[in-house]
């Protein structure tokens, strides 16, 4: 689904004992802050810390994000929105300005700086609900990123990849042996393939295994959550026993009929959402990660390649975001480990010991009311106030399969109500509906509906207006560069 271009996305890696190289990598979060209260930047670095982080994939070049990062020790990817891309496929004096602003300037030298090592051309571009739109822009973007690079002396120490999507190879029978890549990407894939391995890169994917149970259903929940007592699907005389195996090997075998079965692959986004849709809770998102991670660490690999799991594995995501788009469906909102504060869901072992993951300390909230429906008011309008507020909130909660779908009415009133109340900052107006609203210091919360407090906004605010400030000079800037330089070569 389209992200917003100006909101960062970022990528997180926990280092396990499994060290680096093709044989094992390291086991990472994504970060998203497509939230209207985001946590603060340098309160999240904190919480990496504290859950012994040590690699950071950002899907912009936030300055504020950079300057948290900076002298954490912590290995960065940054990255370039899709909406950059027909800039830098024209135009390689933007791409070397971008490197110079994003790159060289914050690049470590000696635990200064940032420690840069991947720079991500796109936000999944080849997603085939946005048809052919970036298709053509994406890889004279990263060879002109890669030529920025050269000429900057750092191509020897940051690396150029393209993440793709889950719907970037299919396999119309379901089995792996007859995997290939769409064939309106086979041309655009083959030069991607080709600019990878030229530069020893590796191929960054998404695999979703929430959403081929949602839309397969020959697989069955117990084969996606990693069940010993799963049916097994068969291809010939490999065996598969869970979902991420049939989706890692079906990516295998697109690569290989293209001529490159040896291609490194890090697994960029994979996860299970807790909310907004059946099946979507926290209990069956634990059970997943468990089986995930023991996987992983058990260095089996998959059928078609054994021994050889995949280098990097990123978990979607690190935090609840309100702003994401629904568009796949409303538990898109719901994906993190953390609630948008910082609060873990749920526990398991990341491979850090017995190590459970570490909340984030001394969260900042707004003062402890809600808005709910004034009960002894004339209730006939209300369902049509609280349609408005979700319009402009986030009531994904209240879907079927949510957290807060069976509180009963007007129970559901007043959660859309609080939602909308707490998104605006707890202004007095915005409990009014009409005058329908009442504002309370009681917790309205039922069982495992949560009536949230939102997070103060002193620093989110400050780090969301300077960004965008800084994004919309950029983007200017390199907008007058290209139509300063249309009639040249970059």
């Amino acid at each position: 689904m389209p992200p917003n271009p100006l909101l960062p996305f970022l990528f997180l890696g926990i280092v396990c004992p499994l060290g680096l190289g093709s044989t094992a990598g390291a086991i990472g979060v994504n970060w998203g802050t497509m939230s209207s209260h985001p946590l603060p930047a340098s309160k999240v670095v904190e919480l990496l810390k504290s859950n012994d982080v040590s690699k950071v994939k950002l899907f912009d070049a936030n300055p504020t994000v950079l300057q948290a990062l900076s002298r954490s020790n912590i290995a960065v990817t940054l990255g370039i929105p899709n909406s950059m891309l027909p800039t830098f496929n024209s135009s390689r004096k933007a791409a070397e300005s971008w490197v110079h602003d994003n790159v060289t300037r914050y690049f470590s030298h000696g635990g200064a700086g940032v420690r840069i090592e991947y720079v991500a051309v796109g936000d999944e571009p080849f997603l085939l609900s946005y048809g052919e739109q970036f298709h053509h822009f994406v890889i004279g973007a990263a060879m002109n990123i890669q030529t920025a690079l050269t000429k900057a002396n750092l191509a020897s120490e940051v690396k150029v990849v393209v993440p793709c999507s889950f719907d970037t190879f299919v396999s119309e029978s379901g089995l792996p042996s007859e995997g290939h890549f769409r064939t309106d990407l086979n041309k655009t894939m083959i030069e991607l393939l080709t600019f990878l391995s030229k530069h020893h890169s590796p191929f960054f994917v998404t695999i979703s295994p929430f959403i081929s149970f949602q839309q397969n259903k020959n697989i069955s929940l117990d084969f996606t959550l990693f069940n010993n007592d799963a049916r097994h699907h068969n291809d010939g005389h490999r065996s598969y026993k869970n979902s991420f195996d049939l989706s890692y090997d079906t990516l295998v075998t697109a690569s290989s009929k293209l001529g490159f079965p040896e291609i490194d692959i890090v697994v960029a986004r994979i996860g299970w959402p807790t909310d907004g849709a059946a099946n979507a809770t926290s209990s069956i998102a634990k059970t997943f990660m468990k089986g995930l991670i023991d996987h992983l660490h058990s260095k089996t690999g998959t059928p078609l390649r054994p021994q050889n799991p995949p280098i990097e594995t990123f978990i979607f995501s690190l935090l609840d975001e309100d702003q994401r788009s629904i568009t796949s469906g409303n538990f898109e909102r719901h994906w993190g480990m953390f609630t948008f504060d910082g609060q873990a869901k749920y526990h398991f072992n990341l491979g850090q010991g017995s190590k459970n993951l570490v909340n984030a300390q001394f969260v900042e909230y707004l003062p402890s009311k809600w808005c709910v429906v004034n009960n002894n008011k004339d209730l006939s309008n209300a369902t049509a106030k609280a349609l408005e507020a979700c319009s402009l909130s986030d009531c994904t909660a209240l879907s079927p399969g949510g957290s807060c779908f069976n509180i009963s009415w007007p129970g559901n009133i007043s959660y859309a109500f609080n939602s909308y109340y707490q998104q605006h900052n707890q202004r007095a107006d915005s409990c009014d509906f009409g005058g329908l609203g009442l504002i309370t210091t009681v917790d309205p919360s039922v069982d495992n509906c949560r009536f949230f407090v939102e997070l103060q906004t002193s620093y989110s605010t400050f780090d969301h207006e300077a960004d965008l400030f800084l994004w919309i000079i950029s983007l200017m800037a390199y907008f007058l560069m290209f139509i300063g330089f249309h009639v040249g070569t970059f």
